[in-house]
């Protein structure tokens, strides 16, 4: 059946949801075996009541639906009669409602952190592994690490950074490491939580200020006051714990809530088993991607991570099964001389933490401009370097030796995904998995004398 767990008919949503309000005593999304355990399988709704599109209305000039017609009616009366208080007079106009499921919690089902705490890096938790993966975002000299095995089971961190208000997220069903400001261009500021519903596998995010639903992997509000409003991205990079407190040993670690902590929302215990992680093997080439019904773009595996990016509108996207094999690229997209750097090195999330640990790798995407000179780097003797000055520099763009010593490469916003993820939302995405796909022109690396 097509579109299993989609919202509409209301029927199959009221179903959905009941069983979504009983949630997960961890707080996690169902895992697969238990949605093939279900009495009622998803499967089984009538697909009869999945409502047929004839039309896709032009947008309006704000991006919103002309016209709520009765499928978006159908969906306001479903979850206003589940408390939200959500304007569902504005949906977004590019917002198929048919995608939209339940996720398998209730809202808030999954705590999002919304007082984190920190330690320095200088004396971290004892239970940080050497290639544990690390979201790293930095502003204004302000440089913090969120380990994914504490963003697995939270999904959502509402952080300040140097006085700014910042929205931290990860969605383990996509592999998305996404960072956004939260204050709007008029000077409101969010709070964010987890709606418990997804789009394509993806997390929906809601504003706890006026309930507007948010994708996550576009940055985009979807229904509510804020719909077709696009959060800014913020650069973000994945790394090992090692690598971040080595590079950055003024940094700070988020750490674990304690046993005492508490959701802000629902008042339920924020702590979980961090060494047992709710997706184990998730991220297995051959597995299939989970709570996702739509097509697959055949390019590539649907379980590949890619570094994906978007630059004047045009998607490119580096398998990560290429960069393993050319961990150092120099390419051009739309005008822009951009370098990837990836490091096998850092372990998978999706692996408990008493068991063998496989490597995902992590990437850093930079502008290779430096002063209005082109760089092209390589990877020498396992050292980075730019053929034009022979300068020595580290994965987050610094120049740590030569005579570019002390220079930073700008950070150009990019995210790993799986690839069945990213080619659900941008699928018009130019795939570069081989250095022949690499835009042409590129100066050839002349090594310093």
């Amino acid at each position: 059946m097509g579109r299993r767990m989609t919202f509409l008919g209301v029927a199959a949503l009221v179903a959905i949801v009941a069983v979504a309000c009983g949630g997960d005593s961890d707080g996690a999304r169902l895992a697969p075996t238990s949605v093939a355990a279900s009495d009622t399988p998803v499967s089984s709704v009538d697909s009869n009541l999945v409502p047929t599109l004839t039309t896709t209305p032009k947008p309006n000039e704000d991006g919103l639906l002309p016209e709520v017609g009765p499928n978006e009616r159908a969906l306001a009366s479903v979850l206003q009669g589940r408390g939200w208080g959500t304007d569902f007079t504005r949906f977004a106009a590019d917002l198929d409602i048919r995608n939209i499921s339940s996720g398998g919690v209730p809202r808030d089902g999954i705590g999002s952190i919304d007082a984190p705490r920190f330690a320095p890096n200088s004396n971290p938790p004892d239970y940080m592994r050497t290639e544990e993966p690390v979201i790293v975002v930095s502003l204004n000299g302000d440089v913090r690490g969120y380990p994914l095995s504490i963003m697995t089971s939270h999904e959502i961190v509402n952080d300040v950074i140097s006085g700014e208000p910042v929205l931290v997220t990860f969605c383990p069903l996509c592999n998305t490491s996404l960072v956004f400001p939260r204050t709007l261009p008029g000077g409101t500021v969010l709070e964010f939580g987890v709606s418990g519903f997804l789009q394509n596998s993806d997390l929906i995010m809601y504003d706890r200020q006026t309930e507007t639903l948010w994708q996550q992997i576009t940055g985009t509000g979807l229904i509510g006051t804020h719909a077709a409003t696009q959060l800014e991205f913020l650069p973000v990079s994945i790394t090992s714990w090692s690598d971040f407190s080595a590079s950055f040993p003024d940094g700070q670690i988020l750490l674990r809530p304690s046993d005492t902590e508490r959701h802000s929302i629902t008042g339920r215990a924020l702590a979980r088993d961090y060494d047992r992680p709710p997706y184990v093997g998730y991220d297995s080439i051959d597995s299939s991607p989970f709570l996702f019904d739509g097509p697959f773009d055949g390019r590539l595996p649907p379980m590949e991570r890619v570094a994906s990016v978007t630059l004047d509108g045009f998607n490119v996207a580096y398998p990560y099964s290429f960069l393993s094999e050319q961990p150092v690229i120099n390419d051009v997209i739309e005008g822009l001389s951009v370098t990837v750097f990836f490091d096998n090195g850092t372990e998978s999330a999706f692996t408990a933490r008493n068991g063998n640990f496989s490597k995902s790798g992590s990437t850093t995407l930079f502008n290779r401009v430096i002063d209005g000179r082109v760089l092209t780097f390589d990877l020498v003797d396992g050292v980075i370097t730019d053929g034009e000055t022979g300068s020595v520099w580290n994965k987050f763009g610094a120049a740590l030796d030569g005579e570019l010593a002390e220079s930073q490469l700008e950070p150009v916003t990019h995210a790993a995904h799986f690839w069945f993820a990213w080619a659900a939302f941008k699928p018009n995405t130019e795939i570069r998995g081989s250095t022949d796909l690499l835009t042409s022109g590129l100066s050839a690396i002349a090594k310093p004398e």
